[in-house]
């Protein structure tokens, strides 16, 4: 076995989109993470920032669900403007697990959030990673990019929430679904222990499914 792919899934607050910016750095592989929504938008012909928000038309909680796998991390931070009429969330899912089946094809790439763990779980050369922390950690840090101590806490809790539902709406699981993942991580022991972590495990795993060498 040798790892291709990486999914990083995480708790909001976490972290876990730049330890995944940084785990990529670190091994010279693709980021799939706001690319994945620009991606999209250029095969559906649709304007990004309108693949971001999806019709107008679109059942309010499912592109509620939808707007929180398809932007990048705090994606609430970030303003939405446009539509594309006639794209709503259930044809741009659909275009989600096309981009991200064809980016794991690549291979040598990491690939935050967006449901991938599930939509690449029978995928042999994926290692997908689950990145979690305190309460009161994720809340630090989402302090440190400016929100309050009361809007942090409200992030910490819808969002992750939404995430969920998402998961539920469109995989028929909980979220996070343990049994997917090869590796769940505290991240309040700093990002480099976890990319660390991340590299030794895999490490293990692809010695573990090694080929015996001649004569052995």
């Amino acid at each position: 076995m040798q790892v291709r792919v990486i999914t990083v899934e995480r708790e909001y607050g976490s972290g876990g989109a730049l330890i995944a910016r940084r785990l990529a750095e670190k091994l010279e592989w693709k980021l799939w993470d706001e690319e994945l929504t620009a991606e999209i938008a250029r095969l559906a012909n649709v304007d990004h920032k309108a693949a971001c928000r999806c019709d107008e038309r679109v059942d309010p909680l499912v592109y509620r669900l939808f707007k929180v796998f398809a932007r990048g991390s705090y994606e609430r931070a970030l303003p939405v403007e446009g539509s594309a009429s006639g794209f709503d969330t259930d044809q741009m899912f659909e275009m989600l697990q096309r981009v991200v089946k064809d980016a794991a094809s690549r291979g040598n790439c990491v690939i935050v959030g967006r449901g991938a763990p599930y939509i690449l779980r029978d995928n042999p050369n994926a290692f997908h990673v689950f990145v979690y922390a305190s309460r009161e950690e994720k809340i630090l840090r989402i302090k440190s990019i400016g929100k309050t101590e009361k809007e942090a806490a409200q992030l910490v809790s819808e969002i992750d929430a939404e995430r969920a539902s998402f998961i539920r709406h469109y995989f028929g699981a909980e979220w996070p679904c343990r049994a997917l993942y090869n590796v769940m991580i505290n991240s309040k022991f700093g990002d480099e222990y976890v990319i660390e972590m991340i590299l030794e495990h895999i490490a293990a795993l692809e010695k573990l499914h090694a080929p015996l060498s001649a004569g052995a």
